[in-house]
């Protein structure tokens, strides 16, 4: 190989592991957005036509479109839910310079206080990225459970702080809970 060849590979190499960086830190803005409701970032991390399947214990969700997708986030993730989304062991592979896909590993936690039920389980995500004018966004967002407890809440919750119940939508006759009261 010589040494023009060997920097052009270096560069492909080190671009590689620039994009695989992006991408992680792309999934890592997707789970704080889902778990703050952060709504407007959630769609700026979005390809338009981005598509959504996910496939739990007892559901089955296809949604098409970002809009529609962050619709779906907002009336799910709303000011009477306690939500925890944590993304591990991620294995991104560059496709082409503005193709990628990867999978992660979920571990998560959905405490709903209005039905008094919690959800936690793993998730295995299989997800796709396009890079558009130079950044990376989601083209399409899917999981399997891995496995899924869905169990009832054993007593009130003593919540100290509580995000989502300032920055979730409130569904009507839905208040905010009092953050130093048990919920």
């Amino acid at each position: 190989m010589t040494d023009q060849a060997a920097i052009a590979q270096l560069m492909k190499d080190v671009q590689q592991l620039k994009d695989i960086n992006e991408i992680q830190k792309l999934k890592y803005a997707y789970f704080r957005c889902v778990d703050t409701a952060n709504l407007t970032e959630l769609r700026t991390l979005l390809h338009d036509d981005v598509t959504n399947d996910l496939v739990g214990g007892d559901y089955s969700v296809s949604i098409k479109g970002a809009d529609e997708f962050v619709d779906f986030i907002r009336a799910q993730l709303h000011s009477k839910i306690v939500a925890l989304h944590q993304g591990h062991h991620p294995e991104i592979e560059i496709l082409s310079e503005t193709e990628a896909r990867g999978s992660w590993y979920l571990w998560d936690l959905f405490i709903d206080m209005a039905a008094n039920t919690q959800m936690y389980g793993s998730a295995l995500y299989e997800d796709r990225y396009v890079k558009e004018n130079g950044r990376w966004l989601i083209k399409h967002n899917a999981y399997k459970r891995v496995f899924e407890v869905v169990e009832p809440l054993n007593g009130p919750l003593n919540l100290r702080t509580h995000l989502l119940g300032q920055t979730g939508f409130k569904h009507p006759d839905d208040a905010v809970p009092a953050l130093e009261g048990q919920y």
